[in-house]
């Protein structure tokens, strides 16, 4: 069996052919990897990215700069090489689940395709990931060499492709977690998780009458965490009781009468004990205030 070749453009590079090579990484066994604009390399390669003139997803032609471009989402981005790739491949990578494809195109591979295409004026404020990638980039006082620091770029690209899955699975499965735990309160104010769970965009979106959440942190302790007006926000929907403000250990067991009392946060947004039975205790005493 021959070996699969793969062309994409040489010279200056980019997170849209950055990315789509991941994505090739994590998709084929193994591949030759060809950075060139020879048209007669790009005509018989088995895949060209970036490159070309033609999206042909069935003959494996992923380039965006043709005339008319290569289509474009229904809120308007236009696909670059990596959303053309992504949009073949992308449910296979997060094992056939539609939701976190879709998170990912969201939130990774759509903002690279809209900075690639210009479909938003750069970046509002920091370092974007695209300025990332395009970083790996020698600078015009080095001798680096480009497919060299290419290469760089891809494996640094896999890499984050990987965890950006991996978080869309956390935040899907975490939407389900804190749904049920809504589902099941036995106070709609007070909502308890088994484990701590990303939870502030479902609360928010499946609860008007959430004014506490209740959760084990990482150092053992239970936490009572107040639910903000809106995800971001540094307004509570109802803060802990002022007089528990900055109190911790003897102090705040002096306070409460709770025996495991641990601390109290200044902002009065979280309070946490050394047992559950002792944290919903602080949620009622919250909740009469």
């Amino acid at each position: 069996m021959s070996e699969i070749t793969v062309v994409t453009h040489n010279g200056n590079f980019h997170a849209d052919d950055v990315f789509s090579i991941a994505v090739l990484k994590h998709v084929l066994p193994t591949f030759k990897l060809v950075r060139t604009r020879d048209k007669a390399l790009i005509e018989s390669a088995d895949f060209v990215i970036d490159v070309g003139g033609e999206y042909d997803p069935e003959t494996n032609r992923f380039d965006h700069h043709q005339r008319g471009g290569a289509g474009e989402r229904e809120n308007g981005i236009p696909f670059s090489s990596f959303g053309l790739v992504w949009k073949k491949y992308g449910l296979a990578l997060c094992d056939d689940n539609q939701a976190v494809a879709d998170r990912v195109d969201s939130g990774l591979v759509s903002t690279i395709d809209a900075i690639d295409c210009g479909h938003v004026e750069g970046v509002s404020k920091g370092i974007s990931l695209s300025q990332t990638i395009s970083m790996f980039n020698p600078t015009w006082e080095e001798e680096s060499n480009f497919d060299t620091c290419f290469d760089e770029a891809v494996e640094f690209a896999a890499r984050m492709l990987i965890r950006f899955i991996a978080s869309a699975h956390g935040s899907v499965n975490a939407k389900a977690i804190v749904a049920k735990a809504i589902e099941n309160a036995e106070d709609a104010r007070v909502i308890v998780l088994e484990k701590y769970t990303p939870w502030k965009k479902t609360v928010h979106i499946l609860s008007s009458d959430a004014l506490y959440m209740v959760y084990p942190s990482h150092s053992g302790q239970w936490i009572l965490q107040t639910v903000p007006v809106e995800p971001g926000s540094f307004e509570d929907r109802k803060p802990l009781p002022k007089a528990w403000s900055g109190l911790s250990d003897q102090a705040f067991v002096d306070e409460t009468g709770i025996d495991d009392a641990v601390f109290c946060h200044n902002g009065l947004f979280i309070a946490g004990t050394k047992s559950f039975e002792s944290t919903m205790k602080l949620a009622t005493m919250a909740l009469s205030e």
